[in-house]
């Protein structure tokens, strides 16, 4: 594997983690650990910890797929592997 494949296939992967460890702490800390200390705050009748369990983590997941598909666009692009 060419030192550039390498590269590319390292930042992809860096990319990736961190965006799991984001989702992972919104759907799991946000609305499983943490859901009682955010109830405390209301949003529309409704505790921070419910909203987050039941919407949050499903809205940052569309974010985090749509950050994905234009931040990897630059990586092809950075790394001239884009198909266009």
């Amino acid at each position: 594997m060419s030192q550039q494949a390498s590269d590319y296939w390292r930042a992809n992967i860096r990319l990736v983690s961190i965006l799991l460890v984001i989702w992972f702490v919104v759907s799991y800390g946000f609305g499983i650990i943490l859901a009682e200390p955010l109830n405390a705050i209301r949003i529309g009748g409704v505790g921070l910890g419910f909203w987050f369990a039941q919407q949050g983590s499903m809205y940052t997941f569309v974010a985090l797929i749509f950050y994905y598909a234009i931040r990897m666009n630059k990586l092809d692009r950075e790394f001239d592997v884009h198909e266009d």
